[in-house]
C-alpha cells in the first residue's frame, strides 16, 4: 500500500466503495454518452485506487475485474485484457477462489473476445466455466452463468 495522501481511512473507504457504485450505475446506463464512458473509465480506477489505499487483496482483486469489464464494454480489448490478468494474479497469488476467480477467468475471456483472440477465448471460458461450477452460493452461481452466457 502506497502512502495516503492525507485522507483518513474512513474517507478512502467510503471514496472506494461510492466510486464503485458509481461505476456500475454507468456500466448499467443504457446509451451512455461519450462524456459517460470516460467518466466510467475514471471513476473505476478512481475506486480501486482508493482501494489500494485501505483494502484488502479482494477489493483489488474486484477493483481490477470492474475496471476490465469497464473496458470490456467500452471494447478496448488491450485495456480490458490487461486488467483481467492482475484480476486473476491476484487470485492466483492472494488464495482467492469461488465467484471472484469465476469471474477473473470469464474477464479474460470476455476480453479475447474483443480482441479476436479465438483459442485464448476458448481456454478462459473452459477455465471459468470449470470455476463457476464451484461457485458454492446458488444465487452468485446462477449470476455468474447469466453473465458468462452474454460473451458472444
Amino acid at each position: 500500500m502506497g502512502e495516503t495522501i492525507g485522507f483518513s481511512k474512513e474517507i478512502h473507504k467510503k471514496l472506494a466503495a461510492d466510486l464503485f457504485n458509481k461505476t456500475w450505475d454507468l456500466l448499467d446506463k443504457p446509451n451512455r454518452t461519450p462524456e459517460e464512458d470516460l467518466e466510467m473509465i475514471h471513476t473505476a480506477h478512481a475506486s480501486r485506487y482508493h482501494w489500494g489505499q485501505v483494502g484488502t487483496p479482494l477489493e483489488f482483486q474486484r477493483g481490477e475485474w470492474q475496471i476490465s469489464r469497464v473496458y470490456a464494454v467500452l471494447e478496448m480489448g488491450e485495456s480490458a485484457l490487461f486488467h483481467a490478468k492482475i484480476a486473476l494474479r491476484t487470485c492466483q497469488e492472494k488464495g482467492i477462489g469461488d465467484f471472484d476467480l469465476a469471474f477473473a477467468y470469464e474477464a479474460i475471456a470476455r476480453a479475447n473476445t474483443i480482441l479476436k483472440n479465438t483459442a485464448e477465448k476458448a481456454k478462459y471460458l473452459a477455465l471459468a466455466k470449470e470455476a463457476g461450477e464451484k461457485i458454492t452460493d446458488e444465487g452468485n452461481r446462477d449470476y455468474f452463468f447469466s453473465e458468462l452466457e452474454t460473451i458472444s
